[in-house]
């Protein structure tokens, strides 16, 4: 009799279940205080992270084809030094039909606005009016998607309960986007 082997499948993005047909799998965290960046990966594909070195301070942000699964855009946004403006310009050059992941890293809410919050409510976020200093959050929605995201965790920075000293601790998620129709 062969032996059976008892190594756990391994799914796309290192997801715990495979996802069902018509779906991309994600897997995504915050950066950890303001030492270890945050990662997408999408379909098995790491689209931002530390190792790439393509993560930085603020709101980090993937855009990814609805329909194919493809990476578009990577772009990070510095919300403690640097200016709101081009953020905003880049989310409202976002087509419909695109799949949008954003991670925040140290600071992701100091010079965010009411235009830039509001933007990213469009997109599904429940949370971003409540972004505050320091707070870890991580989302997934979508441009053009006329509902709320399921896909989105926020934690409060908050030094009664921080996990390292001044940050609370990394926040993950992973699930299965739904594909665009047509």
């Amino acid at each position: 009799m062969a032996a059976r082997s008892t190594k756990p499948p391994r799914y796309k993005c290192g997801i715990s279940k495979a996802c069902p047909e018509k779906h991309f799998a994600f897997k995504m965290a915050s950066g950890a205080a303001n030492v270890v960046g945050p990662k997408i990966c999408v379909e098995d594909n790491v689209l931002m992270s530390g190792v790439k070195n393509n993560v930085g301070r603020g709101i980090n942000v993937a855009l990814v084809n609805g329909k194919t699964g493809e990476a578009l855009n990577t772009k990070y946004f510095d919300m403690w030094g640097g200016d709101v403006a081009p953020f905003i310009e880049f989310l409202k050059s976002i087509q419909d039909g695109t799949i949008v992941l954003m991670g925040t890293y140290d600071d992701g809410a100091t010079k965010l606005n009411e235009e830039a919050r509001k933007l990213i409510a469009e997109l599904g976020s429940t949370s971003i009016n409540n972004l505050g200093f320091r707070d870890n959050w991580v989302f997934c929605g979508g441009k053009g998607i006329k509902t709320k995201s399921p896909f989105e965790q926020h934690i409060k920075n908050n030094k009664d309960t921080n996990k390292y000293e001044g940050w609370p601790e990394v926040v993950e998620m992973e699930g299965c986007i739904p594909q665009k129709q047509d």
